[in-house]
């Protein structure tokens, strides 16, 4: 068999996978274990292999790149129009075939084991971050109903929920204020994890170069810096920051027709996690421009003037994130004022 372009489609233990020679003819179907992984593709002749970016695909391109074929991750997204008729496993490893054959198909990065080790401490401290907020919003609403009303923010209750406790005058029957300390045992225990794993993060942060680059623009702190790099496997991948602003879905969507352009607002595409941090970071900026009306001038204050707040901190994001991939697309470090050079059109 001269398999030149081999599909699969992943899973937890059984591998689906197509394989086509050089004249797009189907010359291998066959189901992989998991344990055969790794032999069938060793002594596979080197060829290009396609596969969808999902669980355990960056793992699975590591390990296939070493026997020397050229791997290429694709967006599921990508994939789903080249299925044909019904799905199933063997559908889709022909369609991840197809797709990867493609001159037009865009492919993502291949991360490294540290990028992902930071990827998953961002995601763990997210989920701590949202179950504590969870916990907290849980005591306010109990508490609501023996009539104690608290002030919001997380600090709030720790400080104020132990003298809540031990007041003997506010009503609460002994059952009540058993629970409430186990809850609020529960609410510390979920803000210590997610401070420490900030703190690991940051510690990464300040031994990553391209990380520290980033963190001087503003409205980009340790959280986005790390996030960003360890997403962002390699700028090369985008031609321009358009397209990586439109990757992360900062960009408005289009619904043209007949000549006729109409943008709407933004899509929404992408990491919403990378998106979140990028337009909480403007808004920070935004607010800063509000306390310090000295310092109100420039782009952004003209657009903050004019434009709802949401609409500014939404085009700063955009822009930010277009100042991301000059940075690490280029090596360069951050400038406040740069000015890209004008290249005069030969005469």
């Amino acid at each position: 068999m001269n398999i030149t372009t081999v599909g699969i489609d992943l899973a937890k233990n059984v591998f689906q996978v197509h394989g086509v020679d050089q004249r797009g003819k189907a010359v291998l179907r066959r189901v992989l274990k998991r344990s055969e992984m790794t032999k069938f593709f060793s002594n596979l002749p080197v060829c290009l292999i396609g596969m969808e970016a999902c669980g355990g695909a960056h793992f699975w391109a590591r390990q296939l790149s070493a026997f020397g074929h050229t791997v290429r991750l694709m967006a599921p997204q990508f994939v789903k129009p080249y299925v044909k008729t019904n799905k199933n496993d063997a559908r889709d490893a022909e369609a991840i075939c197809e797709a990867v054959s493609r001159p037009t198909m865009r492919f993502v990065a291949i991360k490294n084991p540290e990028q992902q080790a930071v990827l998953a401490m961002h995601r763990a401290r997210q989920g701590f971050v949202t179950a504590r907020t969870a916990q907290g919003n849980q005591i306010r609403g109990l508490l609501a109903e023996f009539g104690v009303v608290m002030p919001v923010g997380i600090r709030n209750l720790q400080l104020q929920l132990p003298s809540i406790i031990q007041d003997p005058e506010n009503g609460l029957p002994g059952l009540a204020r058993a629970l409430f300390a186990r809850l609020l045992e529960h609410l510390r225990i979920l803000d210590a994890q997610a401070k420490d794993l900030q703190r690991a993060i940051e510690a990464w942060h300040r031994e990553d170069a391209a990380s520290q680059r980033l963190q001087a623009i503003p409205g980009i702190g340790a959280l986005s810096a790390s996030a960003l790099v360890a997403s962002v496997a390699d700028a090369q991948v985008f031609h321009n920051g358009r397209q990586f602003a439109a990757w992360l879905g900062l960009v408005p969507r289009q619904c043209s027709s007949g000549g006729k352009t109409q943008l709407l607002g933004i899509s929404k595409r992408g990491d919403s996690y990378l998106r979140m941090l990028l337009i909480q970071g403007a808004h920070s900026v935004l607010r800063h421009l509000k306390f310090h009306p000295d310092q109100a001038q420039g782009w952004l204050a003209r657009i903050a003037a004019r434009r709802n707040r949401n609409i500014a901190a939404i085009a700063l994001a955009n822009k930010n994130a277009r100042i991301v991939w000059a940075l690490l697309f280029h090596g360069r470090t951050y400038q406040s004022s740069y000015r890209a050079p004008i290249i005069s059109a030969a005469a």
